[in-house]
């Protein structure tokens, strides 16, 4: 009897054996689980950008090379990173139409998986500015509109008009209208700096003062019907004061001639 209950297990033996089990799937899961996954997404962006270079060899490379080194026709492109490209083609400058001082907007040929996949094969010639997640652009802080504004007024407005209606550069260029600009293309512009637009990585303008500046802009530009009445293109006094020397002044004058064509002393005659 003594030698049969020196066998017998302890109580607890059966619940060790369970959490050692349980560990041991665990540890499993963990080591094995993240390396799958890992490895799904290192091939589905080699596939993006085995994709993107063939989409690039068509579209692009007649001007910026086979490998994006750049040619006399267009600029290198190691190293603009994925923003931008997000940016030039999802607004449909890339590609460009035709040489010119500027390169306008325009309608996009390409969707935004194709734009997505163009992105991944620049991207790996060489690091840049990263395409923005949403959150990085969208505001649901009321506050941001007026602190925006401040910063549009600082570093946009000289450029873009303090409405964000644009203006004329030097030598044919110019700065683009805002309205109806996509909010994460105005975000991939401050980080890129496209054509005659100076660039704000987060060093010079924290990613939050650039979410601020996207909110204004949004609701400056916005196609709600303007509290003021005829905004006459936002594009300030002048303008404002030109229309009613113009217009003003002009109804004046001819009431005051309709007047006088009227008075007594003008039907005698």
């Amino acid at each position: 009897m003594k030698k049969l209950s020196a066998r017998r297990r302890h109580p607890l033996a059966a619940l060790v054996v369970l959490l050692f089990a349980l560990a041991a799937t665990g540890g499993l899961y963990a080591a094995f689980a993240p390396a799958d996954k890992a490895q799904a997404e290192v091939a589905a962006q080699s596939l993006d950008i085995e994709e993107g270079k063939k989409l690039f060899a068509v579209g692009c490379s007649s001007c910026h090379g086979l490998n994006g080194q750049g040619s006399s026709d267009g600029p290198s492109l190691v190293g603009v990173g994925t923003a931008s490209v997000d940016f030039q083609v999802g607004t449909g400058r890339m590609p460009a139409q035709q040489p010119g001082a500027q390169v306008p907007r325009k309608k996009n040929i390409y969707s935004q998986a194709e734009i997505d996949q163009l992105a991944a094969f620049i991207g790996s010639l060489g690091p840049g500015p990263v395409t923005p997640k949403p959150e990085q652009y969208t505001s649901t802080n009321p506050e941001d509109i007026s602190k925006g504004g401040e910063l549009f007024r600082t570093n946009c407005a000289q450029c873009h008009n303090f409405a964000g209606q644009g203006g004329a550069l030097t030598k044919g260029k110019y700065a683009p209208s805002l309205e109806g600009v996509d909010a994460k293309h105005i975000y991939e512009a401050m980080q890129t700096g496209p054509q005659n637009m100076p660039s704000f990585p987060d060093s010079t303008m924290p990613e939050e003062q650039k979410k601020q500046i996207v909110a204004f802009v949004r609701h400056t530009t916005s196609e709600e019907p303007n509290p003021g009445g005829l905004t006459l293109g936002s594009l300030g006094p002048v303008t404002e004061g030109l229309f009613g020397w113009i217009f003003g002044l002009g109804t004046l004058i001819a009431v005051a001639i309709w007047v006088a064509a009227h008075t007594t002393k003008a039907k005698k005659s």
